[in-house]
């Protein structure tokens, strides 16, 4: 309904304002602040104050006068407060909220566009690690809220199976046996026990004899050069390292959880159509040979390091590779969206200044960028100094999560003990939950430090909060045998009902909002606010006490239902579980 309120609001200031002969092309709609008896208002008097020649309160008054509100559905009223004009709904606002606030509230209707977002995309060299943790956690949440707002939308994880360190990876695998391998793999996963391969052959390139060195650098610019090629056999050499790592960090993955609709991999775009693509650039004006390799001067463009795409033994580039890339995701999808970590920021202008002189419509191509996540320092332990791997911080996350858990078991959810399976069951969904809440509630450009004590923080701004809210309003709802159909949202009253039920309706809204922008933090700060207006409401408003009238009493608890969906639906946008009890 806030969808529909917001359009009604529109073309009512349209008409006001074209009734007073004043320009309608900013209309300024807002959300006004919390303390303000209005779902939105119109700023729109500061940008005419100066046209008009009067002050911003005069012409908020006089656009308000002009405002006929009849004839709309959810207009109640328009009144000037200082420089805004302020909208309140009719009582039909609240009942047809009540009404669409079912298990598909928030989703928006289809669009028709199909849409690819590629993130994580990690090298398969081992282990995800901790500091990438970002990229899956955000680039979940964006295809999830692409989603949600109407978008077919492809996920998809981009494979470097055909770089030196692949290269370099197949050829220590195929070279050492188990024993010249560190001692033990730190999991009993795969990529755990064949990264200890990748680790060893780094290691006798870098201090090996030289004729030992460049024996195996012959061998592995052979890998390199069959690649190139597209040979059969150098491929498959390839595959039997590449598939197995990158079945472990799959299962790595899973944990968040984030999955992908395919994994695309650089082979597919070599030899073809990686070669006449080389070809294409080498005959652009910006094109420069220079120490050896064919490279793009983009200095004009305000890039001032080259973009190399073919080095000088003939082999292209990852770069090179993801132009073909992107341009098979141009012909295939209506646009691509892109999570990368800012580390990245160069190669993203690169690539997208090189498709725009490749004559592609970069207008296609979205590009998310996030900072990195930080570890407070000695709060998690490293080994071997290999770093903290993402399983680490998972498995961290459910421990602590069980802890917290067990200090508060008690019999006020459901009436029931919980048993050992429900403390394990909700000790993953707080745990991975708080993780996830953590990272995705920043902007992405924002760097962040990681904390447990706010991550798992029951009564803050933290995922628990949020599930705990959650899982009250099951508790609730759990214990009427008959729910109510058609209520009268007319019987609330009280503050804290109409606080809440208007704090639910903007839930859409916030969903095409943040697809808009690719910010998923943007439904983890509606989510706390919403479990924040739950809670003052389940404070002041009784629901199911024998003295609430029956009518109150229903209509009660079709708001705690929609609220329930809508925490449900925000939570899984963030990809957090909504647990049934905590």
């Amino acid at each position: 309904m806030f969808l529909s309120f917001r359009e009604e609001v529109e073309e009512a200031l349209e008409s006001a304002l074209s009734s007073l002969d004043l320009p309608t092309e900013d209309l300024g709609i807002e959300e006004p602040p919390e303390d303000v008896d209005a779902v939105l208002a119109s700023s729109a008097a500061f940008r005419l104050a100066s046209e008009v020649g009067a002050p911003p309160p005069k012409i908020a008054a006089d656009v308000a006068d002009a405002v006929d509100a009849s004839g709309y559905t959810y207009i109640g009223e328009a009144s000037p407060q200082g420089p805004y004009v302020n909208f309140t709904p009719t009582p039909d606002y609240y009942t047809d909220t009540l009404a669409a606030a079912d298990e598909d509230f928030g989703r928006l209707p289809d669009t028709g566009e199909d849409l690819v977002v590629e993130h994580t995309s990690a090298n398969p060299t081992g282990p995800v690690h901790v500091g990438r943790a970002r990229n899956p956690i955000v680039g979940d949440a964006v295809a999830h809220v692409l989603s949600y707002a109407g978008h077919d939308v492809d996920v998809h994880y981009y494979v470097n199976d055909a770089g030196r360190q692949m290269a370099v990876f197949t050829w220590a695998y195929e070279t050492f046996d188990e024993e010249e391998l560190e001692s033990e793999p730190e999991r009993d996963r795969i990529e755990y026990d064949l990264v200890r391969y990748y680790r060893k052959g780094n290691e006798f390139l870098e201090n090996a004899d030289r004729e030992e060195v460049e024996e195996a650098e012959a061998e592995i610019q052979r890998i390199l050069k069959g690649l190139e090629e597209g040979d059969e056999e150098t491929k498959e050499r390839v595959e039997t390292v590449v598939d197995q790592v990158l079945g472990g960090m799959k299962e790595c993955l899973k944990r968040l959880p984030a999955e992908f609709d395919e994994f695309v991999k650089e082979t597919r775009f070599m030899p073809e159509p990686t070669q006449t693509l080389v070809e294409e650039l080498k005959e652009l004006d910006e094109a420069v040979y220079e120490e050896g390799a064919w490279q793009l001067d983009l200095s004009e463009y305000g890039i001032e390091k080259n973009f190399v795409f073919l080095r000088s033994d003939g082999t292209s580039l990852y770069a090179t590779r993801d132009l073909a890339h992107h341009q098979w995701k141009f012909d295939n999808y209506d646009r691509a969206v892109t999570v990368l970590g800012e580390d990245h920021k160069l190669q993203a202008r690169q690539l997208e200044t090189t498709l725009e002189l490749l004559g592609e419509d970069t207008s296609q191509l979205d590009q998310v960028l996030y900072s990195y996540v930080n570890l407070p320092e000695g709060k998690m332990s490293t080994r071997a100094g290999t770093g903290i791997d993402l399983d680490d911080l998972l498995d961290e996350a459910v421990e602590r999560a069980r802890e917290e858990v067990e200090k508060r078991l008690d019999d006020r959810i459901r009436g029931n003990e919980l048993d050992e399976d429900d403390v394990e069951r909700i000790a993953h969904q707080v745990g991975i939950g708080a993780v996830r809440y953590d990272i995705v509630s920043k902007q992405p450009t924002k760097a962040i430090t990681f904390d447990w004590e706010d991550a798992l923080d029951f009564e803050g701004q933290s995922a628990p909060y949020v599930q705990y809210a959650h899982a009250r309003c099951y508790g609730i709802l759990d214990e009427v045998e008959q729910f109510p159909g058609d209520v009268d949202a007319s019987v609330l009253d009280h503050e804290a009902e109409i606080a809440l039920v208007r704090k639910v309706a903007r839930f859409p809204g916030v969903v095409e909002e943040a697809a808009e922008d690719f910010e998923p933090h943007q439904v983890a700060t509606y989510v706390r606010e919403l479990a924040d207006a739950f809670n003052q409401f389940y404070r002041k408003c009784p629901v199911l006490k024998e003295d609430v009238d029956p009518a109150r009493r229903d209509a009660r608890l079709a708001v705690v239902a929609a609220t329930r969906h809508a925490l449900h639906n925000g939570l899984h946008v963030l990809g957090i579980d909504a647990p049934e009890s905590m």
